[in-house]
């Protein structure tokens, strides 16, 4: 680590500061780098620093140990479906403060992805400006799988980036994408070796860290245009997620997790008329 600069751990997420760029490491291999409430919490205050520094123009998302992200924990998916809440611990938040920050950061976010990206660490890739993957990388939203929406927007990013149809695809379907499909759909800026993919994303988030901070950011903030549509549909996605977690086919699909086996949504729906 080179002198000066800043460096911070903890709740399974490295966070380093150097010459503009905030890096923000997710290292949590044993699952697969999925996010718990305090690694939200985590990414949160990254990003409201970054948003409050003069020392840091973009940030970087790293995964590491060949995986970017398996989404939402799902202990926290089967709490919250059961009717329970997760025991307060200090500074953790829930998925909903990160996807609600998203949107509102004022600076560059570029992201890398080596191995699986699932759910959320699929949607938060529609946020950011730029986006890299190695042809390891894998991208699923089984948020129906599991008697879920899509969330983070991307009922309205994704049409609008990727077309419908291919929304439709990877967001409704499910269907794992690969880092070719992900490039041809316009989710992925460029596919790259594994080896040089973290190289590639930090000389971008360099080049970018050295044009003016003033005009990079409101360029930045002209591109993306109008916020309310997408505030909107986070809170049209977060009212049809709360009333879907607790329903029969969504607790069915959380058994079948469990109990490693297929759901079966035709007898959760039966159970439920009964």
């Amino acid at each position: 680590m080179s002198k000066g600069v800043e460096h911070t751990a903890g709740h399974d997420i490295d966070i380093q500061v150097d010459g503009g760029v905030q890096v923000v490491r997710f290292q949590r291999a044993d699952k697969k780098n999925a996010f718990t409430r305090p690694m939200y919490a985590a990414m949160v205050a990254a990003l409201d620093h970054a948003d409050a520094s003069d020392d840091i123009a973009v940030t970087v998302f790293f995964g590491s140990t060949g995986a970017f992200s398996a989404g939402n924990d799902m202990n926290d998916f089967m709490t919250r479906a059961a009717g329970k809440s997760e025991p307060d611990r200090p500074g953790a938040v829930s998925a909903a403060a990160l996807i609600r920050k998203l949107p509102q950061t004022k600076k560059p976010l570029i992201a890398a992805v080596d191995g699986l990206a699932i759910g959320v660490g699929v949607t938060m890739l529609l946020h950011c400006d730029m986006v890299f993957a190695s042809p390891n990388a894998s991208f699923s939203t089984p948020f129906l799988n599991l008697g879920l929406v899509p969330e983070a927007a991307s009922s309205l990013i994704g049409p609008q980036r990727l077309s419908y149809v291919r929304a439709f695809e990877l967001l409704v379907l499910g269907e794992k994408w690969t880092a070719q499909q992900a490039l041809d759909a316009g989710l992925v800026n460029a596919v790259l070796p594994a080896a040089e993919l973290e190289a590639r994303a930090l000389k971008v988030a360099a080049t970018l860290a050295a044009k003016p901070r003033e005009a990079l950011i409101t360029a930045r903030r002209l591109l993306k245009g109008d916020m309310a549509p997408v505030v909107a549909m986070m809170e049209a996605e977060g009212k049809a997620y709360t009333e879907l977690l607790p329903s029969p086919e969504a607790r069915e699909a959380f058994a079948a997790f469990l109990e490693k086996r297929q759901p079966d949504f035709a007898k959760a729906r039966a159970s439920a008329k009964r």
